[in-house]
């Protein structure tokens, strides 16, 4: 879903169109899981955040400027949602081995990709961040820098920090 066609889906969403908040869900839903991966670094925990951003935008989206960028808007609900999940400090996973097989098994299929078990195995939570905003969701750097409250410098530091990093471990196999 490019710009525009996500700009005219939350003005649609906005108008109570339930098809248009299906799609916009369908459409975003792995790109803002990856992104809250990376603040909590904890699979099921972001599953529960994912489910809680599209909550908040459903419940906010009369606030959203129609013409703008919709992905941004997306994403600082998904910062601002993991951010205050942080502070509050009220996520402890503690699960039996049962519970834990049983929801592994539920995996989305980018879990279950060779990129994405490298972007989790090699990348601290800053650089998975930075890649995925790039990558997944073509933030330009810039942009990223300025969602993060990064320097523009650093941002693409780590960014191609990152991407060696994710080179080298992909070539390892």
């Amino acid at each position: 879903m490019d710009k525009k066609e996500l700009d005219l889906c939350l003005q649609e969403v906005a108008k109570g169109d339930n098809a248009a908040f299906e799609k916009l869900y369908a459409e975003t839903r792995k790109g803002i899981f990856a992104f809250l991966y990376g603040f909590c670094d904890n699979y099921h925990t972001a599953e529960d955040l994912t489910q809680t951003v599209y909550l908040k935008v459903k419940a906010n989206v009369s606030k959203y400027k129609a013409g703008t960028d919709a992905r941004a808007w997306l994403f600082q609900v998904a910062k601002y949602t993991a951010l205050n999940d942080l502070k509050k400090g009220r996520r402890e996973t503690v699960a039996t081995e049962e519970q834990t097989a049983r929801l592994e098994a539920r995996s989305y299929e980018m879990k279950d990709s060779p990129v994405f078990d490298a972007i989790n195995s090699v990348l601290d939570d800053k650089e998975r961040q930075i890649v995925i905003m790039h990558v997944l969701w073509g933030f330009k750097h810039r942009e990223t820098a300025d969602m993060l409250s990064m320097a523009l410098g650093t941002v693409l530091w780590k960014y191609n920090a990152a991407i060696k990093k994710l080179q080298n471990k992909l070539k390892e196999g």
